[in-house]
């Protein structure tokens, strides 16, 4: 071990020694995540809908809000005058490498995303213009963005959107150094137009003399310098200004370089604070001092990456986070005081491959925000979050509250009669923009929950938690829109995601069932044709039967031993295993049809009923 790296490690095992001794948060629970996993074989919360809202693409900008830039990362969130807004930061194809800019998102339902738009454009730097600590001047160059806060609602109801223009000069240069140009706001109004780009607080080297946008304070709105003047006497949200402001701003109260925070408030009045590497402290006057240098929160496992805390709508508080030295799962963790976290459950076990090659680029679900506490409340309580996939796809997550992993009957499911807005409450989805899934209406006027897939690297996924069982039945009907393209497999797994039992309707018309190294025809479907399918399972004698359209029954040996039966899957296409912890990050490839579609293919799954024995 290098003397650098022995150095790091002593210091992170001496915070967590120190943290022992402090009032602090700390993860109790005994569930850790397994790496070898994207799902790290988490237990999935009962009814999360994971949702892409941007899927990068170089090839046919025009399927990607006419953007081709593929490095679109660190998404922030809010929730105002009935509407979602998401923003995030663009590069053309990597991390701090210009031009970089800010586009926004916004949604009614947070399913269905518009087209990005530019909220903070690329900033032409002036040639010739110095940075400190730099040999080298500007010359055809442009800022690259980086924001920890993207969002603030005014006592008064104005919504203002928030981003920072740093300074790189060369492919290694860091733009959130304390030397960038300035943190720029505008206003969003209620009609969804923008107001003008401000600077609210430039680095120690830029003022309006030197800068391309006017200072706040010339607005001639009072209402916007009011709003401005109240989010800079906050110092909770100066505290997540840290890493780009000058290293001595005066209006930020713990100047030491610990990122990405995020925080809420406990019954008692007290702040928790979280950090990047579930580091932690508390405050007790509003975020002006901390009671301690912030120390690994003990219990919490958590590399370089962020971690996002917060007051949920039932009381209890959350934590959600990559819960190992990878950026792979996401999960959350639920307290009920705010500093004992007790258990780990599945967010997003999801990864794709990364189809675009670029700088500092990681896999899995990462840099996860939720909604500050100023910033809104859906009015159905749920926990809304959003990250990035593979620093290139941004997604959604809706996590209902309270927080459950466990479901206590049987399922007995007609998608044709349950009301559309509560159909999939107690189903977890995975629905990117090219595989989705969703509740609509067939040919024939019924409704049923369709998988729609056209994406080469992606699928989509439809999955309920079941009652846990050694031995059930299953019955569902899936209609096939064609028998040629695509395929669809469906598997009862256990509580860590692993599979006993699969079955597979593939693009030759033809249905398996897995068999050990091999797949065993077990029968046909057609285009348009109902087939219903009848799974009879028991765990303890390895043994399961399949049914199709009534026929005779057909025994089949497990593919895999399970102590028990927690969930089933739905899912148009194979399990995936690749990134993985052997995996080399910073692919500078692109994958081969990155930017194309597959032959589109349809299933549809008229509803769900299973029975315990």
């Amino acid at each position: 071990m290098s003397s650098k790296k022995y150095f790091i490690s002593a210091a992170l095992a001496a915070l967590v020694i120190s943290s022992q001794a402090q009032d602090t948060a700390r993860y109790t629970g005994t569930t850790l995540s397994n790496v070898d996993y994207h799902h790290g074989q988490l237990t999935p919360v009962v009814g999360v809908h994971n949702i892409q809202t941007f899927r990068a693409n170089r090839q046919h900008p025009e399927l990607a809000g006419d953007t081709g830039w593929t490095y679109n990362h660190a998404p922030d969130m809010a929730y105002w005058n009935g509407t979602f807004y998401m923003h995030y930061l663009s590069n053309a194809r990597g991390e701090h490498i210009g031009a970089g800019q800010t586009l926004l998102q916004t949604s009614k339902d947070g399913y269905h995303w518009t087209k990005p738009q530019v909220i903070f454009p690329p900033y032409r730097v002036p040639d010739g213009t110095p940075k400190e600590g730099e040999t080298m001047v500007a010359k055809d160059n442009y800022s690259v963005m980086h924001q920890r806060m993207g969002f603030y609602t005014s006592k008064d109801g104005r919504l203002l959107a928030l981003g920072f223009y740093g300074l790189v000069l060369h492919p290694k240069d860091d733009p959130n150094d304390g030397n960038g140009i300035g943190r720029v706001v505008r206003e969003i109004n209620k009609d969804g137009s923008w107001g003008p780009i401000y600077f609210i607080r430039y680095n120690h080297a830029f003022n309006e003399k030197n800068t391309s946008y006017p200072f706040y304070k010339k607005s001639k709105d009072k209402g916007f310098i009011k709003a401005c003047d109240e989010l800079l006497a906050q110092p909770l949200q100066m505290q997540q200004w840290v890493e780009e402001g000058d290293r001595n701003d005066p209006l930020i109260p713990l100047k030491q370089q610990f990122k990405a925070f995020s925080y809420y408030t406990l019954k008692d009045g007290r702040t928790v604070g979280f950090w990047k590497s579930a580091l932690t402290s508390i405050s007790k006057d509003g975020g002006k001092t901390w009671e301690y240098n912030p120390l690994r929160a003990p219990g919490f496992v958590n590399s370089n990456a962020k971690i996002w805390g917060q007051q949920t709508s039932d009381g209890k508080y959350a934590t959600v986070y990559n819960p190992s030295e990878f950026r792979w799962p996401l999960a959350v963790s639920v307290s009920n005081d705010g500093l004992n976290y007790t258990n780990l459950l599945l967010v997003h076990g999801e990864i794709t491959g990364m189809r675009y090659g670029g700088e500092y680029k990681s896999y899995g679900p990462q840099y996860v925000r939720g909604i500050q506490p100023m910033n809104g409340q859906p009015a159905d309580g749920s926990m809304w979050l959003t990250y990035s996939v593979n620093k290139e796809d941004l997604w959604v997550s809706k996590v209902p509250v309270p927080v459950t992993s466990t479901v206590d009957k049987d399922i007995n499911d007609d998608f044709s009669t349950l009301p559309a807005a509560t159909a999939l409450s107690q189903w977890n989805i995975y629905s990117p923009l090219w595989a989705s899934v969703e509740l609509a209406k067939m040919k024939n006027g019924i409704q049923a929950l369709k998988l729609h897939d056209e994406d080469l690297f992606d699928f989509a996924k439809a999955e309920h938690v079941l009652p846990e069982a050694t031995a059930m039945k299953a019955g569902f009907t899936i209609i096939a829109e064609q028998a040629d393209a695509g395929s669809l497999e469906i598997e009862l797994v256990n509580d860590k995601g692993q599979a006993g039992m699969r079955l597979k309707l593939d693009s030759t018309g033809s249905v398996y069932a897995k068999a050990g190294y091999r797949d065993r025809k077990i029968g046909t479907y057609k285009a348009g044709e109902p087939l219903r399918i009848e799974i009879d399972i028991d765990v303890k004698k390895r043994m399961f039967t399949v049914a199709l359209n009534g026929g005779k029954p057909g025994n089949n040996l497990m593919f895999q031993p399970l102590a028990s039966i927690n969930r089933i899957t739905f899912r148009t296409g194979e399990v995936r295993m690749f990134p993985n912890a052997l995996t080399p990050t910073d692919p500078e490839y692109d994958l081969e049809g990155a930017g194309d579609k597959a032959k589109p293919a349809t299933f549809w799954l008229s509803g769900l009923k299973t029975e315990r024995k």
